[in-house]
């Protein structure tokens, strides 16, 4: 236990931890030395499920008797997580959930019982989920990870999480568990679309957007999760990453140092092993790597139950919280295992000095964050009117992605179409629009892509619109948009979509999966969705939902096998949280966009885009296989072998990493390459862009490095530098790209991150075609 000298003044002791005016640590210092081993260990604990913490009824909102157990037994509490979280697996919903003004009664309520049972009156840290926008009943939300990689815009990004930092703020949160470290290497896995994209580098930028963004509105960020959990085995959630050191330092790690670079409060680790080495037992990847090499001295949380899944290690749960706490984990998530910390210390299975060096960092952040002067939130009628926040909008159009265009289909116009046909049930259900962690929205809230085009063409009043369900499953009607259209009956959903399609002039077939939890899904203790093979949930996508094909749902593909057939032309646009298998779809459409669940107001943002008030400008963040038997088809894989050759079919993914159309080509010209002159072993790439077009066109400039030669063998490509331009018609502007010092850096043979000696090539990509290429020598 750490001791310190007593202070005293005219007689009296002096507490170093009630005066403002001491650094934050050494008040933390002073506390701890206060504390008995149980008040230190419950310090630690964040056992408790918070939406299992109060009852609402009506505006009345009153403690639970769990929640009051728990604090007693530890003499306060550690963190709190989820008061505020509403969805299908906590049960919340606006009936009996937190919002308003609830909310921040709620808050008080909490935190005043923990501070009165607490013997130092001390508070509680709050986490709560924001994977793609706060989880909670009116939570600011966003695109998914995927869609916002697919943005390559990490200003537009940072806007919009400032927003969530915002809102999150006002309702007392401390700690954002925000998914943003995931690199996705198999898009099989359910939770791919938490991922930025396949490739570290742009993982690394967004990751730094988001963290910069929430932390400048005084909310702490736990980044997760540490680390490879995107490499899985076959896809399979939580299982092992079967890769070396090499593959863990130059794919999973530059997010993750990215963060720590801009002073990520908090890291979760991740289910998965490395090398047959749980995350959360790896006193090298935590120790040494985290916190050694990166820097890092924030807190280091455990998933939901991982440290008592390390029983397999240890066979008993106290020792796998004490090997999880000395091996470098510093605060708990529901598990048994820190519970019996206590216990663990007086057996000799954990040291107390470790215990105090985490007790010591969550004190240490309660003190930074100012608990102890201001532990309450005022309860007066929030001022941030959150509901005109466009952001969220603007990334969706941004995010959406035009793969195929025969004779320029699109934009649709107005004046050249008189009807139109909306066919597939992800036209009509806005939760197929969301992803996963999802909370249920206030009716009214966003719009689905039928009522996008709806809405539109009731404003331009030209165009006649049909929406058809065409196929699928009953839904709760409630939860569907009606569009203002009669409900059909099942029995005629797919003969009313043939028709439709016959008599339309242009044919819009929304297709893709699903990450709702809102139809009968089952979860586990851990909020994963427990998949049964004979009774499915209305999900393909998200966490626990892996799958070991990449086809879309059957019903949809016999849907639109007929809508092709029988349309006159078609546009399709696929709604996913992963990359599809678009064999079949692809070559049958006139064009095709993807969209990576575009939150509420993708609806609108697709109807802008078809109809070209908006000009499209995402790029592929990941690539799209020929199938789930040509996995792997990450585009930087190493250079030693032919990616994906196979003499019974076509080499290569269906499309790239980086692939993106516009409505319209931005033109290249005048490329130089030059060291800088004001940043020694800096580069710079400098062209001009023009807009030749008649329309508004996106510039989104990538620029990629193959190394030649060197020690280790180099990957095919990897992506260094991207920038995103928005150009009026006639606009020129000269593009100047920094390459910094770091960029020509890698890991070595002897595994020092450095100038490896050799040659490279720099090329210039913009979404379709090379653009420009030279060659330099390194070291």
């Amino acid at each position: 236990m750490v001791q310190e000298d007593k202070i005293f003044q005219d007689g009296q002791e002096v507490c170093i931890y009630k005066d403002v005016s001491r650094p934050a640590k050494e008040r933390a210092l002073d506390l701890l030395s206060r504390l008995t081993l149980r008040e230190k260990v419950g310090q630690l604990n964040q056992r408790l499920y918070g939406f299992n913490a109060y009852l609402r009824m009506g505006e009345d909102v009153q403690l639970s008797d769990e929640f009051k157990r728990e604090v007693e037994l530890w003499g306060g509490l550690g963190a709190l997580y989820g008061l505020y979280r509403a969805d299908p697996w906590s049960g919340k919903d606006y009936e009996n959930g937190l919002f308003g003004e609830t909310a921040i009664k709620a808050y008080n309520l909490m935190q005043e019982y923990v501070i009165v049972h607490s013997r130092f009156g001390i508070p509680a840290l709050l986490s709560s989920e924001c994977p793609h926008g706060h989880q909670a009943l009116d939570g600011y939300l966003l695109p998914v990870n995927l869609a916002m990689g697919a943005t390559f815009h990490p200003a537009l990004v940072e806007a919009a999480y400032h927003i969530c930092g915002i809102q999150m703020k006002e309702m007392g949160v401390d700690l954002a568990l925000i998914s943003m470290l995931d690199v996705l290497r198999d898009p099989r896995w359910g939770r791919s679309e938490e991922c930025f994209g396949e490739d570290p580098y742009l993982a690394s930028v967004m990751a730094a957007a988001v963290v910069r963004a929430v932390q400048a509105e005084g909310v702490g960020v736990v980044a997760k999760h540490f680390a490879a959990q995107g490499e899985t085995t076959g896809g399979v959630n939580a299982s092992a990453a079967r890769i070396g050191e090499r593959e863990l330092r130059e794919i999973h790690l530059p997010a993750a140092k990215a963060s720590v670079e801009e002073k990520v409060a908090g890291i979760m680790a991740a289910y998965n092993e490395i090398d047959g080495i749980p995350c959360h037992a790896n006193d090298w990847l935590l120790k040494k790597v985290l916190r050694e090499e990166m820097g890092f001295d924030g807190i280091v949380m455990a998933d939901g139950f991982a440290v008592d899944r390390l029983d397999m290690l240890t066979g008993d749960t106290m020792s796998s919280g004490a090997g999880a706490l000395m091996n470098g984990v510093d605060m708990s998530l529901w598990d048994n295992g820190f519970t019996l910390l206590e216990e663990a210390i007086s057996r000799g299975l954990a040291e107390e000095k470790r215990l105090d060096e985490a007790v010591l960092r969550v004190l240490t952040l309660k003190f930074e964050r100012g608990l102890f002067e201001h532990p309450y939130l005022e309860e007066e009628k929030r001022k941030f009117d959150f509901s005109a926040c466009q952001e969220n909008r603007y990334l969706a159009e941004e995010s959406v992605v035009l793969l195929k265009n025969d004779s320029r289909i699109l934009p649709l116009s107005e004046d050249g179409i008189s009807s139109l046909a909306v066919i597939g049930p992800d036209a009509l259900y806005i939760y197929s629009q969301l992803g996963d962690y999802t909370p249920p929205l206030r009716p009214g809230t966003g719009s689905s892509v039928a009522e996008g085009i709806l809405q539109f063409a009731e404003k331009k009043g030209k165009i006649r619109v049909t929406v058809c369900k065409g196929c699928g499953e009953e839904d709760d009607k409630e939860q569907l948009s009606h569009c203002g259209e009669p409900y059909p009956d099942r029995e005629g959903l797919f003969s009313q979509a043939i028709k439709a399609a016959q008599e339309s002039d242009v044919t819009l077939l929304v297709l893709g999966g699903s990450s709702s939890r809102f139809g009968q899904a089952q979860f586990d203790k851990n909020g994963a969705v427990i998949t049964d093979r004979k009774k499915k949930a209305k999900m393909d996508c998200g966490e626990g939902v892996d799958l070991s094909s990449l086809k879309l749902p059957k019903e949809q593909l016999a849907l639109a096998l007929a809508v092709y057939q029988a349309a006159r032309k078609t546009v399709t646009v696929v709604i996913a949280g992963r990359p599809y298998d678009l064999q079949g779809i692809i070559e049958e459409t006139d064009a095709l966009m993807y969209a990576f669940y575009p939150g509420p107001e993708g609806g609108k943002a697709l109807a802008g885009l078809l109809f070209g008030e908006v000009s499209p400008s995402g790029r592929m963040p990941v690539s799209i296989p020929r199938g789930a038997q040509r996995l792997p088809a990450y585009y930087n894989y190493r250079s030693s072998y032919d990616a994906m050759h196979y003499c019974d079919g076509e080499d290569g993914p269906l499309f790239s990493f980086g692939y993106g159309l516009g409505y319209g080509d931005a033109k290249y010209s005048d490329f130089k390459l030059r060291p800088d002159e004001a940043c020694e072993g800096d580069m710079v790439l400098e062209f001009d862009i023009k807009n030749d077009e008649d329309r508004t066109v996106w510039a989104v400039p990538m620029v990629f490095i193959n190394r030649l030669r060197g020690s280790v063998i180099p990957r095919a490509k990897e992506l260094i530098a991207f920038d995103k331009r928005r150009l009026a018609p006639g606009e020129r502007v000269r593009a100047r790209i920094q390459l910094g010092k770091e960029t020509f850096f890698s890991w070595n043979r002897k595994m020092e991150y450095k100038t490896d000696p050799g040659r490279a090539r720099i090329m210039l990509w913009d979404g379709e075609k090379d653009l420009w290429s030279g060659d330099i020598g390194l070291g």
